[in-house]
């Protein structure tokens, strides 16, 4: 079971309202519903918006539903909040519709408490708020996280940074609603809290709202799985064409299949068997696992019979197909 509450919040009764909040939510709780196959991801998920009087979202109302997202033994338990945050000299906040000054809001220590002590498996809080890098501080040093197995916390900002808001959403969950949607996925498609935050770390400039990263897991959940780049049949071809992750496979022109009618009659002939290699060879080469050596690009490899070899990334690969990891 996956379990996601979704939070957007615009209207304060007494403190300025914000205006992307809300799409902000609906955009999140649509990438996360489903997988990019159209399977489903988070069953159901709970969104909870407030937009104007008469939809608020109130301190008490935030308090539960949190409280029950990490009430069972979920697989994984995901909170997203968009919104208002607020700090003082004790810790942050999350500010529902009903916030008035310092102590209303609901205390990031109080989510935490929750959050630790839950037995969800795998314990995700994602918040765009102001402020919300506090989350998972500790009460005696500012400088240590305090969170307990199978917590990630990935938030907006740092604690004395304010979230920003653009063009109706805001930057951070602009971001990650398009790491969840392939930008941070692996070549098997899988997007995780890591991934993500990679990508949203790499597309904020220095000078930038700073995104916050803190977990203590032992392996990724996946959040999503988005397209893959590659498909794993050709992936797990590796092991195949490349009996080590060194091996430098000699390439002839008899693997490439195109012929302009020129060629010298002493050129073999293409071979249906290694055609095949040869396509699954190009399509590993286009996502960056294997590249020709000493040729600009694999035909020319192979029609003066040169060789190829895996990348980095490519040996990485092997390993993980050869160990049945993938």
């Amino acid at each position: 079971m996956r379990k996601a509450l979704i939070v957007g919040i615009d209207y304060y009764e007494k403190i300025g309202s914000l205006n992307g909040a809300v799409n902000d939510a609906h955009s999140v709780k649509t990438t996360l519903e489903r997988n990019a196959d159209g399977t489903r991801n988070f069953a159901q998920p709970n969104l909870m918006t407030s937009t104007g009087p008469g939809s608020d979202v109130t301190r008490a109302e935030l308090r539960e539903a949190i409280e029950q997202l990490f009430r069972d033994d979920a697989e994984v338990a995901l909170l997203y909040f968009s919104g208002h945050g607020y700090i003082d000299g004790i810790g942050g906040y999350l500010c529902a519709s009903d916030f008035d000054s310092e102590h209303d809001g609901l205390s990031l220590a109080d989510i935490m408490g929750y959050a630790n002590r839950s037995p969800a498996k795998n314990k995700v809080i994602i918040l765009d708020s102001c402020h919300s890098g506090a989350a998972g501080g500790s009460a005696v040093s500012a400088k240590v996280a305090e969170i307990s197995e199978g917590v990630t916390i990935l938030t907006a900002s740092a604690a004395n940074q304010y979230a920003i808001e653009t063009g109706g959403s805001g930057v951070f969950t602009s971001l990650f609603v398009d790491a969840l949607s392939g930008s941070a996925a692996n070549l098997v498609g899988e997007v995780t809290p890591g991934s993500v935050y990679a990508h949203v770390d790499q597309s904020l400039g220095p000078w930038s709202q700073r995104p916050i990263f803190k977990t203590n897991v032992k392996e990724f959940v996946s959040l999503r799985k988005a397209d893959a780049p590659i498909e794993l049949e050709k992936l797990q071809k590796l092991v195949e064409l490349f009996q080590e992750p060194t091996t430098l496979l000699q390439l002839d022109p008899s693997y490439e299949p195109e012929r302009t009618g020129a060629e010298d009659p002493s050129v073999p002939a293409p071979d249906p068997v290694k055609n095949a290699d040869f396509a699954v060879l190009q399509a590993l080469v286009r996502v960056n696992l294997v590249r020709p050596v000493s040729a600009p690009h694999m035909w020319h490899a192979a029609m003066n019979s040169k060789t190829c070899e895996l990348t980095v990334l490519g040996q990485h690969y092997w390993s993980l197909v050869k160990q049945e990891l993938i």
